[in-house]
Order: C-alpha cells, then structure tokens, then sequence
C-alpha cells in the first residue's frame, strides 16, 4: 500500500469538560483538522462524592464533545484537545477515542477542504 493511501476507517473522539470549556477544546479540534464537533449538555454523579474530602470542588455540570473523524486524523486532533483543555490533568477533564463500526452521512476532511476551495 502506498504511504500516501489513508485510511477510511473512523474514529470517535469523546471528551468530557467542566461547563464552559467546551469551546476552547472544540476550536483546537476543528483547527488540528476535525472536520466538525457536537457539544452535548450533562450532569456527572458520584466523582464529586468520592472526591469531596480531599477538597476538590467539582462541578457537576459537563459539556460532552464527540468529534467523529478519519483515524488518520485522530492523533493530532486528540492531542490538540488535550492541549487545550488541559485534559491531561487531574479533575479537568477526561478524553477517549473509540472506533466507528458504520456511519451514513459522514463527510471527509478532503471534502470540506475541496468545499472552502471552491467557495472562496
């Protein structure tokens, strides 16, 4: 296979962040190459229990990122994320990636790219 081939097959990138910080991770992944990202609304049990003597105040409210990308891709994104959020930290966060069995609509990096060259 050429070096130059890459692969169709999809990752997904889940990202949990306190409320508000969404955006900031959310930028960096679009900038790395993500070709988009959905931001959910949740509520996180039973951490901020577990962490209440040691002093730690967590908030319960979260945003939730899911970035489906090419897994060519995901490295750079996800470390991007990373960097941005300071997902590498303790308490600020948590990121995983999995991979996409099946997914309908999906739209390449190469063809948004190909989109904004022909658009402007």
């Amino acid at each position: 296979m050429a070096e130059n081939v890459k692969s169709k097959a999809l990752k997904m990138i889940i990202a949990i962040v306190q409320r508000g910080k969404a955006d900031t991770v959310v930028g960096a992944a679009i900038k790395a190459g993500a070709p988009a990202a959905t931001v959910l609304f949740g509520r996180g049990q039973g951490m901020r229990e577990r962490l209440g003597p040691l002093g730690v105040a967590i908030q319960p409210e979260k945003e939730i990122i899911l970035v489906i990308l090419e897994e060519w891709l995901s490295e750079q994104v996800l470390r991007a994320m990373v960097s941005a959020g300071n997902l590498d930290k303790a308490g600020v966060g948590f990121v995983f990636e999995v991979a996409v069995e099946k997914a309908l609509g999906f739209v390449e990096a190469h063809e948004l790219t190909a989109g904004e060259k022909a658009g402007g």
